[in-house]
């Protein structure tokens, strides 16, 4: 496995955490978030990115949400990698959610590692990182803070809330908690629980993790080392989950690696081992371990229908938020059935609810790639939902 500079990739990603390449809301010790874990937490950090106008009566905002290992930088270059924005695909001038026409809202979640409060950032009543010592965080608190940004932002409504796999769970979330302050919600490639078997898999990444001895019981950042091979152990494991059977072996089949013939060892034989290798190792550049074991618990926790005694239809009863529900056929960690559920809690709720399966054998990341389906709906849905609000639609009329 490629080796790491620790104090390198350490010194990038606590730099981050406290002072970002991004706009930050500082909210004060008298205006703390309140969690789900029963913490008021302040001072509060929420690092975010803005893209668009505004425009007057403050009725364009989307909040584009960010899965487990994004952040704010969903259409710009990123500070740590050099690389173009996570989302770049759908979020641009002319793109399904076009900048020359929306307000776009990105913020890191809290308990990320970009700015946004989280175990990587100082604790101010002890000058050292919070490590462990952050509150357990769940979807609900990420929902709660960026409610807070948007209040800051002074808008009453968002026109959307848009986001997949983790993203996608805040929008349900958002639209639960706030539905008279999202008037549409594009969820993608989730679903209202966490499945026992994607607990389970991030159970092994959170292992791999603390099995680390540079882990330190998370005080990793007092020994100047980073427990680099544990979270990448971690992420190699997930990104198998983020791709599909077919798309591996369209990929990388059984081919070696610049070589022809096995070399009989424990050598990165394969491209796949050495395309997981290079995930592995990339990633621990830009991402906090103490983090990835906080939003992986935060994703465990999510099951939307317990907040509302076990019925998700009540958890969107009488709601008029516009949904648009997406989901892969090759997707098996958030699979359709997940998507479908959701969409008939919605239909039993009584909202304003359309669906659509991709075909495409790209899998759980697919909502991250270059999928024209998911381009087209995106963009006619929120044309549609344009319409509807009385916003400037594509051809300049309202």
């Amino acid at each position: 496995m490629t080796e790491i500079d620790p104090l390198r990739a350490g010194h990038a990603a606590w730099c981050e955490a406290d002072a970002p390449h991004s706009l930050v809301l500082r909210l004060p010790a008298d205006q703390p978030l309140l969690m789900d874990a029963g913490v008021a937490l302040a001072p509060l950090n929420i690092a975010y990115q803005t893209y668009g106008v505004l425009n007057a009566d403050k009725s364009n905002a989307i909040l584009v949400c960010h899965a487990l290992t994004g952040d704010q930088h969903v259409a710009n270059v990123h500070p740590l990698t050099g690389k173009p924005g996570w989302w770049e695909t759908m979020v641009g001038p002319g793109k399904p959610v076009d900048t020359d026409r929306y307000f776009i809202i990105c913020s890191n979640v809290v308990g990320g590692c970009l700015g946004t409060t989280g175990p990587a950032s100082t604790n101010p009543a002890t000058g050292q990182p919070y490590g462990l010592t952050m509150p357990m965080v769940t979807i609900r608190d990420m929902v709660r803070a960026q409610a807070m940004l948007v209040d800051h932002l002074g808008i009453d409504q968002l026109f959307c809330a848009i986001g997949g796999s983790m993203g996608g769970m805040q929008v349900l979330q958002w639209a639960a908690t706030y539905p008279e302050r999202v008037f549409s919600a594009i969820p993608i490639a989730t679903a209202a629980r966490h499945s026992s078997q994607n607990i389970a898999f991030h159970e092994v990444g959170r292992q791999a993790v603390m099995a680390d001895p540079e882990w330190a019981a998370g005080r990793y950042f007092e020994t100047g080392r980073l427990p680099t091979k544990g979270l990448a152990v971690a992420r190699m494991a997930a990104h198998i989950t983020y791709l599909s059977d077919e798309a591996l072996h369209r990929k990388f089949g059984r081919k070696f690696q610049n070589k022809t013939a096995p070399t009989f060892s424990f050598d990165a034989d394969f491209q796949i081992e050495s395309y997981l290798r290079h995930q592995g190792s990339t990633f621990v550049e830009r991402f906090d371990a103490n983090s990835y074991l906080y939003l992986t618990r935060a994703m465990d926790y999510f099951d939307l229908a317990a907040d509302y005694e076990g019925s998700l239809a009540r958890a969107f009863q009488h709601t008029k938020t516009r949904f648009c529900v997406a989901s892969f056929t090759s997707d098996w960690l958030f699979p359709t059935a997940a998507s479908r559920s959701i969409v008939h809690a919605l239909n039993a709720g009584g909202a304003s609810v359309s669906f659509v399966e991709i075909e495409t054998d790209k899998g759980h990341d697919a909502f991250l790639l270059d999928v024209p389906e998911l381009f087209a709906t995106t963009s006619g849905f929120l044309e549609g939902a344009a319409r509807a609000r009385g916003l400037k639609t594509a051809k300049g009329t309202s």
